[in-house]
């Protein structure tokens, strides 16, 4: 089943970020604000996927228009942010080239994912 989570895309250093407000602590970047958009999916499905795996009830998504503007945030757009809830995670051994594995963590440090995250997405996107 899809939820979709309203995202703000804020101007920062270097870039433009992405929060969501009813998920704290999942953000996104981007060098664009249209990478960031791309970007803000990736990092909500690997989020959501995380918090199912702990056993965490996931946040319910607020209405995109009620949301209050924050003076100090320097909003760029605000949009609707696509995430598949409601499969069961499982756990799965997979065996990578080191150096390959290494590269994800180092991607997914850098983009604000988890490495779960970061390959299922990959693995959704290269699917579609």
């Amino acid at each position: 089943m899809a939820r979709y989570y309203p995202a703000i895309i804020e101007r920062g250093e270097g870039g433009f970020g992405v929060f969501f407000p009813d998920v704290p602590g999942c953000t996104s970047f981007g060098q664009s604000p249209e990478e960031a958009a791309r970007n803000a999916e990736a990092a909500l499905q690997g989020h959501l996927d995380l918090t199912a795996e702990h056993g965490e009830q996931l946040p319910v998504p607020s209405d995109l228009l009620a949301l209050e503007r924050d003076p100090e945030v320097e909003e760029v757009a605000r949009l609707l942010v696509r995430a598949d809830v409601g499969s069961k995670a499982v756990r799965v051994n997979i065996t990578l080239p080191e150096d390959l594995l290494l590269a994800v963590d180092r991607f997914a440090k850098q983009h604000g994912f988890t490495r779960s995250g970061l390959l299922a997405q990959t693995v959704r996107d290269r699917i579609r």
